[in-house]
């Protein structure tokens, strides 16, 4: 595959989904229409008080390295009573290293990686599929090796890459990214229409349950 940098990615593939999914606009208060989500049944618990939003992501789907850096602008003005919390989730055993890399990082206090990633393996190529290639990844960010492979394999990431997959199953994740609103919503590209779409979709469903 030919070298298209995340710029470029970003414009092809919401290019295509304008065609693919032909995306209507929501209007601005209106109520989201549930073809646009799916309803969480049973609904789930989230942190009292708060909206929680759950991002359901891997840093292997190239879906995920597109929708990063439009996450990353909105949830810089989410309102006070909304926490987000990325969910890094594996499908499979092979995916494993790349969901404990997320909690690593955030364990370690080095969540500045996290958009690094995604340009490291969709846009250098880098191939951080085992956990001999992200630990020589991560020491090659100027991170201390050895501190970072006992992070890596501590009971602590491993109890939170098991909540991610149980998290995942509970809200029935069929594919990523996907986010989760409020313990009773999911939306994706799928359901609400492309990238930017997924995003105003989880913010109107925020807006209604605020309501409430």
């Amino acid at each position: 595959m030919s070298f298209i940098s995340i710029p470029r990615v970003l414009g092809v593939i919401a290019a295509a989904a304008a065609v693919f999914f032909s995306p209507a606009g929501l209007a601005q208060g209106a109520p989201v229409a549930k073809a646009k989500y799916i309803e969480i049944n049973p609904a789930q618990p989230t942190e009292p008080g708060k909206i929680e939003v759950l991002e359901f992501f891997s840093y292997g789907c190239t879906h995920c390295a597109v929708l990063e850096p439009l996450i990353e602008k909105w949830t810089k003005g989410l309102p006070a009573n909304v926490v987000f919390k990325p969910v890094p989730i594996a499908f499979n055993t092979s995916m494993k290293p790349l969901q404990q890399l997320y909690y690593s990082l955030e364990a370690m206090n080095r969540l500045d990686l996290h958009p690094k990633v995604f340009l490291a393996i969709h846009e250098d190529k880098k191939k951080l599929f085992s956990k001999s290639d992200v630990i020589a990844w991560v020491a090659a960010q100027g991170v201390d090796r050895a501190k970072f492979e006992a992070v890596f394999d501590s009971f602590g990431v491993t109890s939170k890459s098991v909540r991610a997959d149980q998290l995942a199953t509970a809200y029935k994740v069929q594919g990523t990214p996907s986010l989760g609103v409020g313990g009773r919503y999911l939306t994706s590209p799928s359901e609400a229409g492309g990238y930017q779409e997924t995003i105003d979709v989880a913010a109107e469903l925020i807006k209604q349950l605020s309501a409430k």
